[in-house]
């Protein structure tokens, strides 16, 4: 009888699911409740939350009551673009911020949250 006896073993294969895209969009808020749900019944509350989750002072959001483009949650979602290395424009950025603001804090929450805790998937088939 013969025994044959196995010298490599396969070697996992690690992938990391990061984009250049958002990883939803700015109508998406139902892909979570909860969130789109404070943002609904408590915007002020949500917004100081996110910007405390983006590393940011929790107050600076109501900084946005006082300008026509709301210069609080243009600067963040710039940062958490530039943060993730997401496409986009400045000027995109304001246009959400302006016609948009709920939905656009719902964006940057979503991110952040799917962004800390990556997807990693390992195939532990021989390549």
């Amino acid at each position: 009888m013969s025994k044959n006896m196995v010298v490599t073993q396969p070697r996992p294969y690690i992938m990391t699911t990061v984009s250049n895209q958002w990883t939803s969009g700015i109508c998406d808020c139902f892909q979570d409740l909860p969130q789109c749900c404070l943002a609904f019944w408590c915007l002020p509350c949500f917004t100081c939350k996110t910007a405390h989750e983006a590393g940011e002072c929790l107050c600076l959001p109501l900084l946005d009551a006082f300008g026509l483009i709301p210069p609080m949650t243009t600067a963040l979602r710039v940062s958490v673009r530039q943060r993730y290395g997401i496409e986009g424009t400045v000027c995109k950025d304001c246009v959400y911020a302006f016609f948009c603001g709920p939905c656009t804090w719902c964006q940057i929450a979503r991110e952040i949250k799917t962004r800390s805790s990556p997807i990693t998937l390992v195939n532990m088939s021989a390549r």
